[in-house]
């Protein structure tokens, strides 16, 4: 298979499969495709790993696209403003992301959902108790909101993030909550009460648009009922 991410604001993942060649996404996830692309939608994997899915932000039924004759095309859209983030999974290796981050991949990848270990970082981690775990082997695709900032941390570096701002990161990073010390700070600082810290060594892959606050910069403007 091949690919190209283009546009800006709203990118738009191409694909082009060789036949036989397909692969999945949530019911609803595709945008457009050649008529020789087939597709059939299921729980892939059975109900048990479709409610699993469910807790982590996806779709209970997955669509699965496969090239029957020559070359086919298939697109993917963005929900929201931001960007698609691709990654080569080898066997075994995986990508932990926000919840509702998987877009697409391959049929050979496996997304599963993550659980928090940690009381304090389910509750107070901005995305619940779960989160994604995308493994390979094959191509993965991420929306992410906002603009993308990575950082490669070494052992025994640190970064502080609100929550919200975490897209994804290696399973090779610690993730936890930990509580912004001061009242006043957190009363008065417009940060909540806690922070999470991110414990290298690996990447983290941070957005600068998390949808929550979106969400809330709008329903500001909204009329409220009366």
């Amino acid at each position: 298979m091949d690919f190209k991410i283009r546009g800006t604001t709203l990118p738009i993942l191409d694909v082009q499969l060789g036949p036989g060649e397909s692969m999945y996404t949530q019911a609803g996830g595709m945008a457009w495709k050649s008529p020789n692309i087939s597709m059939q939608t299921n729980t892939k994997g059975g109900l048990i790993k479709g409610l699993n899915r469910l807790l982590s932000g996806e779709s209970l039924f997955m669509t699965t696209y496969t090239c029957d004759s020559t070359q086919g095309i298939i697109s993917f859209c963005t929900d929201f403003p931001g960007k698609i983030l691709s990654f080569d999974l080898s066997e075994g290796q995986s990508i932990i992301a926000q919840k509702g981050a998987f877009l697409v991949a391959e049929s050979s990848v496996n997304m599963k959902t993550e659980i928090v270990k940690k009381l304090g970082a389910g509750f107070f981690g901005g995305e619940g108790f779960f989160l994604q775990r995308i493994s390979g082997p094959g191509k993965a695709f991420l929306e992410i909101a906002g603009e993308i900032t990575e950082y490669n941390l070494e052992e025994g570096q640190t970064l502080q993030v609100d929550p919200g701002y975490i897209g994804a990161f290696e399973p090779t990073v610690k993730y936890e909550i930990q509580r912004v010390p001061g009242i006043k700070n957190m009363l008065l600082s417009g940060e909540g009460f806690f922070l999470a810290t991110l414990h290298g060594p690996g990447k983290v892959y941070l957005q600068s648009m998390p949808m929550q606050k979106l969400a809330n910069v709008i329903n500001y403007y909204l009329p409220q009922r009366k």
